[in-house]
C-alpha cells in the first residue's frame, strides 16, 4: 500500500484506533474534501457544515484567495526564524493594527498560545507586585496550563493540578463580583466578549463597559479573548467593536488564517513594550505561510463585503430559528450574536447532533444542552434554509419526557 491511498471511513477508524492516541471522541466519518460550507466523506456523502473547522473556517472550506496565497508562498519561502525580517508578517500585522485599535502584534499558532502570551504580558506589565488575573465562570481560554488555569470550568481541570496560581473566577456578567475580586495584586481582567464554548453567552447590557471602567479605575489591563469573536464573526472586524468597548490587549486565532494554524495577540503600543526580548517567543508564529493566509483572509472579507454578509446571515438565522421553534416547550432560549448561535434546550443536545449528522448537516453541542452553530460568512441563502430546516426538524422531534 502506498502512503497516498485513500482509506474508507471504517478502515481509517481502525487505523486511528491502532496508531493515534484516543484523546478525541471522533465521529466515524472520514472527511476528504471541502468547498465553502460543504464537505464530502470518503464514501462520497455530502454534508452541509454549519460548524466548519470548530469555528476556524469562517470563510468556509478552502477559500480561493487563501488557497492561492498559500500555494504561491509555499513555493517561495516556507519558514524562517523570527530573528529575521519577514515581509508578509509585517504586512499582516499592519492590516490587523489598522482595523483594530492601532496596537502591535505578536504572532503564534493557536488561541491558547495567544492567551498564554497575553497572560505573560499582563504579568510582565504589572511586575513586580501585580500578577493576579480575574476571569469568568463558563469561559474558555485554551488547553495549555496557563490558559487552562484561566479557564473557569472545573471539568477541564480534573487530574491536572496543581494549576497555575493567580486566577480569580467570578460569574460572567457580574460587575459587583468582579469589583470585589480586584485587590492590590490584580493586574488584568481576561474575558470573552461573547462566551463561545460556554454556550454562546452574550454579556448583559453595560457589563463590558463596566469592566472598562473598573480597569481604568484600578490601572488594570482589559484583555479580550477574541479567538471566536474576532475576524468578522459578529459582523464587525472584532467583537469589541460590536459592543463599542476598547480593550488594551486582544487575542485572536481560529478564523485568523482561513483554516490554517495561526494566532495573534495585539496590544496597545505602550503596553506591548513589556514583552521585551527574551520573555516570550513562538518558533512558527507568523511564519510566511500563515502570514500569507492571514493577509488573504483580510482581502477576502473586504473585497467580498463579508462583514455585511455576516450581519445579514445573523438576522436570517435569528428569524428562521425563532419562527421555527416558537412554542417548543423544551427550547429554553435562542441566543444569536453575529454568526455565533446557541439554542439552549431543557434536554440533552447530543441526539440532535447525531441525527443531523445522519441527515448530512454538521453542528455541535456544548455544555450538554446547547445546540451550537458557527456557520461560515460565505454561507448561501439556500444552504441556510436547508440547514435551519433540518436543525429545527430534529429539535422538534426530541422526546423531552423521561422514560423508565
Amino acid at each position: 500500500m502506498t502512503t497516498t491511498s485513500r482509506l474508507g471511513s471504517p478502515d481509517l477508524a481502525a487505523r486511528f484506533d491502532q496508531f493515534v492516541i484516543p484523546n478525541y471522541i471522533r465521529y466515524p466519518v472520514s472527511l476528504v474534501r471541502g468547498e465553502g460550507s460543504v464537505v464530502w466523506d470518503a464514501e462520497g456523502k455530502r454534508y452541509l457544515d454549519l460548524f466548519p473547522g470548530w469555528g476556524c473556517n469562517l470563510l468556509g472550506h478552502c477559500p480561493p484567495r487563501v488557497v492561492e496565497a498559500v500555494q504561491r508562498q509555499v513555493g517561495e519561502l516556507i519558514h524562517v526564524p523570527n530573528t529575521w525580517l519577514i515581509e508578509p508578517q509585517a504586512r499582516w500585522a499592519e492590516l490587523l493594527s489598522e482595523r483594530s485599535f492601532g496596537g502591535q502584534a505578536f504572532f503564534c499558532n493557536s488561541g491558547t498560545e495567544a492567551n498564554e502570551a497575553a497572560i505573560k504580558l499582563a504579568r510582565l506589565h504589572g511586575a513586580p507586585d501585580r500578577y493576579k488575573i480575574v476571569t469568568y465562570q463558563g469561559g474558555f481560554h485554551g488547553r495549555t496550563l496557563g490558559s487552562l488555569s484561566a479557564t473557569a470550568q472545573p471539568k477541564y481541570h480534573s487530574g491536572l493540578g496543581p494549576l497555575v496560581a493567580g486566577f480569580t473566577y467570578v460569574p460572567f456578567g457580574d460587575l459587583e463580583a468582579t469589583a470585589e475580586a480586584i485587590d492590590d495584586e490584580t493586574c488584568a481582567i481576561l474575558v470573552e466578549p461573547v462566551q463561545g464554548e460556554g454556550g454562546v453567552r452574550v454579556p448583559p447590557e453595560g457589563f463590558l463597559e463596566g469592566l472598562r471602567r473598573l480597569c481604568d479605575e484600578h490601572t488594570l489591563l482589559l484583555i479580550f479573548d477574541e479567538v471566536q469573536t474576532g475576524c468578522g464573526r459578529l459582523g464587525t472586524w472584532f467583537g469589541y467593536q460590536h459592543f463599542g468597548v476598547d480593550p488594551d490587549v486582544m487575542t485572536l486565532a481560529k478564523s485568523l488564517c482561513g483554516g490554517l494554524a495561526g494566532g495573534a495577540m495585539l496590544a496597545r503600543r505602550d503596553i506591548a513594550t513589556s514583552l521585551r526580548p527574551g520573555t516570550h517567543a513562538s518558533t512558527f508564529g507568523g511564519n510566511p505561510i500563515a502570514s500569507a493566509a492571514g493577509i488573504a483572509v483580510v482581502e477576502t472579507i473586504e473585497e467580498e463585503d463579508l462583514l455585511q454578509r455576516a450581519s445579514e446571515l445573523s438576522a436570517a438565522f435569528r428569524q428562521r430559528l425563532e419562527e421555527g421553534l416558537a412554542g417548543c416547550s423544551w427550547v429554553e432560549e435562542i441566543r444569536v450574536a453575529g454568526l455565533m448561535i446557541g439554542i439552549e434546550l431543557s434536554v440533552e443536545a447530543a441526539p440532535v447532533v447525531q441525527r443531523c449528522l445522519e441527515r448530512g448537516v454538521l453542528i455541535n453541542a456544548t455544555q450538554g444542552t446547547i445546540v451550537r452553530l458557527l456557520p461560515a460568512m460565505t454561507l448561501t441563502d439556500t444552504q441556510l434554509d436547508e440547514g435551519c430546516g433540518i436543525v429545527i426538524d430534529e429539535i422538534l422531534k426530541l422526546d423531552p419526557l423521561p422514560h423508565e
